[in-house]
């Protein structure tokens, strides 16, 4: 339970947001409304827009695109299904709305929907709770004429026999008229919401008047009897055995608590009834799930139907675990993360240096997110994934301090920080820190892998950020046998960022194995490993002939790509044989020395300083581990800085 109390303690944190409609862009460019919804309401797509004079007449009628709207429900038609034939309270489907609905379909099995509404509907609008807006809306519905009023606009489209058109053909009849774009049924299943118009004057529509929604949730406050313990709060309150569905998008049916089945296996044997399994009042409910709803359009990640979310009980934004340092947050950290590396190459006291820093920048992150005084304040991360189509489970749940929170964050962009190369807009993007789990899962088991393959990997991940486990051997496998094989991608920027994301994971590996600290992007001259020692040849050979090439291009006129170079052509083959392999490479490195001069010899002179720091009996053919590529990056960004540096001075 302890996670619904989060989500109400939420929602109680949010109050002053209900009601208020928000937009965001979504990666497709799409805009899209998202709101904390009051309690006792929900939201669905509606098809039909009628406006009512205040006299109950109608104003006028369009088809709109499909927006939700929020519109208020009672338990049972909040879970209706098949024929379970219960209205909601003010806007719903044409069967239910529409008192000739039975003269233009022929359905008589469906006349009682109606009834069922304006008995509601009245029963609202006699109550004290009653709104001038909603008893119009009453006058215009218990007219019964509804459809045929549509029918007389051309919004619904009926045959010569009077009855609603279930198909357009549009061979026959022509371009398809507004309805039937929209609807992926017959016209039946359009959605109706009323609005009210009142001359002279704007007013907020019915779904964002803030003074309906409230007085239907007092209003259906007194329709709710049974009192009993609820199991989050503590207290006696209103229970309920029906919670609501729609948490995913307006079309999910699954739910997080759900015991409908008395006869099977769901409780039987364990508890009397559904009751002692869980009691939840009614209002501890609605205000979790809404706060669950709202959060998830807000700022959930979405893979696959899995949904990875991250929250504060008083401050909602966060910086996700899953994210990489590109994310503006984190945007201190990221230069000193670049500044710890520059200190590492000069044999700086790092350590007290980068406790400072550490001090400073969770510091920095809550005063930019005006959470600096709220050091009390809890970290929520919760997974959620439907098992089947009316079932959604908690797979993860942690709760945490505000300071812990990002200690444990912090700590892991700094064990897993890299220098990492990434193509945005046709601009190249460079970053330090640790890779997003989108990337991690995309560089081991990509370029293009399923969400179910990217949904695995990321919930495999969590733990080893929040609870400091080991990165998965295998995902740290995948990412090197793809960094040694760069022949797989088409563009260099593909394989550059998989080679930063295969030397974030490396080096993480081996701060957990070896408890070091100072593998960095930093060259480590006085670093002996052999692994490592292979992977800075490979990058000198790599540097040199690549060098040449360039050199050679200059001088003609007709400019071409630079082709691959050996060594990266051989890149496989050295991973699993570097001795036989480096043979092979420096062979073919001797026409591109003499064709360098001078600039020549300074490689050869490496590669022999390199070549002298090798143990006699280390220098074999036993496959290298992933630490040759620490070797390969450093030494190479240690050349094309200096190269750069040489060039500016000149």
């Amino acid at each position: 339970m302890s996670y619904l109390r989060a989500l109400y303690k939420t929602y109680e944190e949010n109050e002053a947001e209900v009601g208020e409609v928000f937009t965001k862009e979504t990666k497709d460019k799409k805009v899209i409304e998202y709101t904390l919804l009051p309690i006792s309401h929900t939201t669905q797509t509606a098809h039909i827009e009628m406006i009512i004079n205040q006299d109950g007449t109608l104003y006028d009628a369009d088809v709109i695109e499909k927006i939700n709207t929020i519109l208020p429900f009672t338990e049972k038609s909040g879970s209706r299904a098949g024929k379970n034939y219960v209205p909601h309270v003010l806007h719903d489907k044409l069967m239910y709305v529409a008192g000739d609905y039975v003269a233009y379909t022929g359905e008589e099995d469906k006349r009682d929907a109606y009834l069922y509404y304006l008995e509601q509907l009245s029963e609202w609008c006699n109550s004290p709770y009653s709104h001038p807006h909603v008893q119009t809306i009453y006058n215009y519905v218990k007219k019964g004429t509804l459809i045929q009023d549509l029918v007389e606009r051309s919004i619904l489209h009926v045959t010569e026999a009077d009855l609603l058109r279930s198909k357009w053909d549009t061979k026959q009849d022509g371009d398809k008229p507004p309805i039937f774009q929209i609807l992926a049924g017959a016209q039946e299943s359009a959605f109706v919401r009323f609005n009210v118009h009142v001359p002279g004057e704007v007013i907020d529509d019915v779904w964002k008047n803030k003074d309906i929604y409230e007085s239907y949730s007092h209003y259906y406050e007194t329709k709710l009897m049974e009192r009993d313990i609820c199991y989050v709060s503590g207290e006696q309150l209103p229970v309920t055995v029906r919670h609501p569905n729609k948490l995913r998008n307006s079309g999910d049916k699954a739910k997080l608590i759900s015991a409908n089945d008395s006869t099977g296996f769901t409780y039987r044997g364990r508890f009397k009834d559904s009751f002692e399994a869980a009691n939840i009042s009614y209002d501890v409910s609605q205000k979790a799930h809404n706060a669950l709803k709202w959060l998830i359009e807000r700022q959930g990640k979405q893979v696959d139907g899995r949904i990875f979310l991250v929250w504060g009980s008083k401050n909602p934004s966060m910086p996700y675990v899953a994210d990489d340092l590109s994310n503006e947050v984190f945007t201190d950290f990221n230069k000193m993360l670049a500044q710890r590396d520059a200190m590492l190459a000069q044999k700086a006291d790092t350590k007290k240096v980068l406790a400072e820093q550490h001090s400073q920048i969770i510091s920095g992150i809550k005063k930019n997110m005006n959470i600096e005084e709220h050091d009390d304040e809890k970290v929520y991360i919760l997974t959620v994934d439907a098992a089947t189509p009316g079932r959604l489970a908690v797979l993860y749940y942690r709760d945490l301090g505000i300071k812990d929170y990002f200690d444990k964050l912090l700590t892991w962009h700094e064990n897993c920080s890299w220098r990492h190369t990434r193509k945005k807009e046709n601009e190249w993007v460079q970053y330090f820190g640790s890779p997003s789990f989108y990337t991690i899962a995309h560089t081991a088991y990509g370029p293009r892998p399923n969400d179910k393959v990217v949904k695995g990997v990321m919930e495999r991940m969590l733990p080893c950020v929040l609870d400091g486990r080991k990165i998965p051997i295998d995902i740290v496998r995948s990412a090197i046998v793809r960094a040694s094989n760069p022949q797989f991608y088409d563009q260099s920027w593909e394989w550059e960022q998989v080679l930063g994301v295969a030397c974030s994971l490396v080096r993480k590996h081996y701060v957990d194995k070896d408890k070091r600290e100072d593998y960095s992007v930093a060259l480590d001259t006085e670093n002996t490993e052999r692994d490592y020692l292979f992977g800075r040849l490979l990058a000198i050979a790599d540097v040199l002939e690549r060098t040449a090439l360039k050199k050679e291009q200059s001088t003609k006129k007709e400019k071409s790509d630079i082709r691959t170079t050996n060594a990266l052509r051989y890149l496989n083959a050295f991973s699993q044989h570097p001795e036989r392999t480096w043979l092979t490479i420096q062979k073919n490195l001797q026409p591109y020395q003499m064709k360098l001069g001078e600039s020549g010899i300074y490689y050869s002179m490496l590669i022999d300083e390199i070549g002298s720091q090798f143990k006699f009996n280390e220098f074999n053919d036993v496959p290298l581990t992933g630490k040759y590529l620490l070797g390969y990056y450093s030494q190479r960004h240690a050349l094309y800085t200096k190269k750069e540096k040489n060039v500016e001075e000149s």
